[in-house]
């Protein structure tokens, strides 16, 4: 509270204008809200929000190359340390203009996540104080915490921002990370001071591939941390390039590129070189006396070696957080999928049948897992395709069938599927297909879970939990008479409802989700994430998907970004005139649309459609709607 108040009278003063305690305040806000007054920046209005254009950004990104592939891959790293904290996570060039940023859903929406995008320029003139202006200033890490930034705007906002530089300390980016909170984030400022001196490692392997790297630290077991001096050398001893930590460890000695290795280590080069090669670690002593272990990481003797050791220091997918086990395997973030799945557990505990609607590929499978899952069963999950079955041999699929009980019945019977889900779980996918003649077999089976194989005459009864789903509207099916109401009224006892992928509102995290099964480790940017949701996606998470695959199958980079979306088209007009179930398939497009080019003809009549074509009303039923 103390330090509220003192925040308090400090704000206060700032926006009278009056003389603010510069005490109470961290120097570099000191310094800072005095520029900004000086420059006749308004603390209580609102800041300039110059953003360049995309060909401006794209040339940015062009001359950041190899900065922004190791900084992607690290940002991605950073994420999955601290996804689902409400924050953004951003790269800036040494201008401190933004170029990609990878984020939390709730805080890309938000007012603040809108103008941290790429070609937002946060200079201090334009921003007021911000973390990202002050690290370019000033060329060392600075935090920013809620009202220390300068617009009462940004006052509920807190930012860290660590410079990367080269070994000359000359600043090549920022890393920064904002949150919509107040609070002093420390853990969270030294994990990007972390990842900022990891990409810096990074940029030493890739710029020096053809020279030797080796790692030294006064303990041996620090080698393989970030805190280890690198030290790249050339063939005969000449320092071409040092990273931070090393040049700190070597405080008071000549530890300049274009010096000579000689003359920061008692040991010559040559000496130490017979040592390092043959992989193991050395002890040396350093010219001030300190003893220090050192070890190869590099041996610059081909570019192709080279690349082999680049790719050992890149960031490596962290391991899957522990969760409950009964946390879904799909995001569920959505308002309207958390609603839809709350009750899914007391539901299973009552053994009523789930039954769950959607578009096609809004994830009804992963769902009806979910749903197994939650009910604790130990027998297994089973699923039928109804679509898949063909009429004659429904029943039979369901509820087996003896030796010899038809033509073309397997010679040792089959149990069915109804007993081998016994204990477990019953999946009915495309349940609006079941054919009109095993829908009464079907009903009776819900209502005493007591079966009977066909040609059999044993009884057997069964414990299974029943899901079903499908993408058709089974109370426009009943009402048409293509499905049997009190067989529907069976199924929809618990009934869950997905929304389409265009409507929910965890879209990036639905796609970074995808991204990690698809591609684990691989980044993708909020600039991306921001051009798919613009498309319509009649194909759902489906449809998703598969571009996703397209665009990692094309991608240039070890990450993903916007412009590995062009010419990847949505699907086209004539694709739409076929189902949302047919559209991925060449083969049944044609005969979807003729079904429904005569539904059409007939003015939406599935009876007379359905005789002109010699199908089933439920065939063309599926096709239609």
């Amino acid at each position: 509270m103390q330090h509220l108040s003192i925040m308090d009278r400090a704000r206060n003063a700032l926006e009278r204008g009056d003389r603010f305690p510069a005490a109470t305040l961290p120097p570099v806000v000191v310094d800072s809200w005095q520029r900004c007054r000086d420059a006749g920046l308004d603390p209580r209005g609102a800041p300039r929000q110059n953003v360049l254009a995309f060909s401006q950004v794209n040339d940015r990104r062009e001359e950041n190359a190899a900065l922004r592939r190791l900084a992607l891959a690290e940002m991605q790293l950073l994420y999955s340390q601290i996804a689902g904290s409400n924050f953004m996570i951003a790269l800036g060039d040494a201008d401190g203009i933004v170029l990609d940023t990878i984020s939390d859903q709730h805080f890309a929406d938000s007012a603040p996540g809108r103008s941290i995008i790429p070609g937002s320029i946060w200079d201090e003139s334009q921003r007021g104080t911000n973390a990202l202006g002050l690290a370019a200033m000033y060329h060392k890490p600075v935090a920013i915490y809620g009202r220390e930034h300068y617009f009462s705007c940004h006052g509920h906002l807190s930012c860290m921002a660590a410079p990367i530089l080269n070994s000359r300390g000359e600043t090549l980016g920022l890393l920064d990370a904002s949150c919509a909170y107040e609070a002093r984030q420390e853990h969270t400022h030294a994990l990007v001071r972390m990842a900022a001196a990891q990409i810096e490692n990074g940029l030493i392997f890739q710029e020096c591939s053809g020279s030797f790297i080796f790692a030294f630290h006064p303990r041996m077991e620090y080698l393989d941390t970030i805190s280890a001096g690198l030290i790249s050398v050339g063939r005969e001893g000449g320092i071409i390039s040092l990273n931070r930590p090393g040049i700190k460890l070597l405080e008071g000695l000549p530890a300049k590129i274009g010096g000579h290795f000689d003359e920061l280590f008692e040991a010559g080069f040559g000496s130490a070189m017979d040592g390092l090669l043959n992989g193991g670690v050395i002890r040396i002593r350093d010219r001030a006396g300190s003893s220090l272990f050192m070890v190869c990481r590099q041996i610059g003797l081909r570019r192709a070696r080279a690349a082999v050791a680049v790719k050992a220091e890149r960031p490596r997918k962290m391991p899957p957080l522990l969760q409950d086990r009964n946390a879904p395997a799909f995001v569920c973030d959505d308002a309207a999928v958390r609603r839809s799945i709350a009750d899914i557990g007391d539901a299973a505990a009552l053994r009523m049948p789930v039954h769950i609607t959607g578009e096609t590929g809004t994830g009804k499978d992963l769902m009806a897992r979910h749903v197994h899952q939650l009910s604790g069963r130990k027998g297994e999950f089973i699923a039928l395709n109804c679509g898949a079955v063909p009429e004659n041999l429904f029943i039979a699929e369901i509820f087996g069938h003896e030796r010899g009980a038809f033509t073309n019945a397997r010679a040792e019977g089959a149990p069915g599927l109804a007993r081998a889900a016994d204990r477990g779980t019953l999946f009915l996918d495309e349940v609006a297909d079941i054919p009109p003649a095993a829908q009464t077999s079907l009903l009776r089976f819900l209502d005493s879970m007591e079966l009977r194989a066909v040609g059999g005459h044993k009884t057997h009864k069964v414990d299974i939990q029943i899901v079903s789903a499908t993408n058709l509207d089974l109370q426009e099916m009943v009402a048409s008479r293509a499905f049997r109401a009190d067989l529907y009224y069976r199924l929809n006892a618990f009934t869950i409802r997905l929304p389409p992928l265009r409507a929910r509102s965890d879209f990036g995290g639905v796609v970074r989700h995808l991204m990690e099964e698809l591609a684990p480790g691989t980044p993708i940017t909020d600039a991306a994430i921001a051009e798919l949701s613009r498309r319509a996606w009649p194909g759902n998470i489906r449809e998703l998907k598969s571009v996703l695959q397209r665009a990692l199958v094309r991608r240039r980079m070890e990450y993903i970004d916007e412009e590995c979306f062009n010419g990847i088209e949505p699907a086209t007009e004539n694709d739409q005139e076929s189902c949302a179930l047919c559209r991925p398939h060449p083969l049944s497009r044609t005969k979807c649309r003729e079904i429904r080019a005569v539904f059409r003809a007939t003015k939406g009549n599935t009876s007379q459609t359905a005789r002109q074509l010699g199908l089933s009303r439920t065939t063309v039923y599926k096709h239609v709607r």
